[in-house]
């Protein structure tokens, strides 16, 4: 057990790890900072990358986002200054988010009843397309 657990902290310490959990760090400062002075709907739609040279990065999930917090940006310096953050300038990227999956549609099926009634005018209306179209739809029970 001792064994593999120097293993597991000789892998942690791989400066490749340190370097990764430096950054993480650091994005979480932003973020953090970010989520304190943006506005409810701006923050929701946006995530912060880093705070390097006395600019912090901002990452917008569209344009329209993007061009709100530019609007913002007066107001924004200000909260951060008063926050005792030395930040002199916020720079916006626009980062589309890939869209989701969208959910197959559900299958609707006719109940008995209305398949039924289908059946039933389908007859009346045979040798005409409706009357076709409408026995094609009474099968899809």
């Amino acid at each position: 057990m001792k064994v593999a657990m120097q293993r597991f902290n000789a892998l942690l310490n791989q400066p490749e790890l340190i370097e990764l959990r430096a950054r993480n760090k650091e994005t979480q400062i932003a973020q953090n900072i970010w989520g304190a002075i943006a506005p409810d709907n701006l923050a929701e739609l946006s995530h912060a990358s880093s705070i390097k040279n006395k600019q912090i990065t901002i990452f917008a999930d569209n344009n329209a986002v993007a061009a709100k917090i530019k609007l913002f940006i007066p107001s924004l310096l200000i909260k951060l200054e008063k926050q005792g953050c030395e930040v002199t300038s916020i720079y916006v990227k626009v980062q589309v988010k890939s869209a989701p999956k969208s959910k197959p549609k559900p299958i609707k099926k006719l109940s008995p009843v209305a398949a039924t009634s289908l059946n039933a005018l389908a007859k009346r209306l045979s040798g005409t397309a409706l009357g076709e179209a409408l026995t094609r739809l009474a099968t899809k029970t």
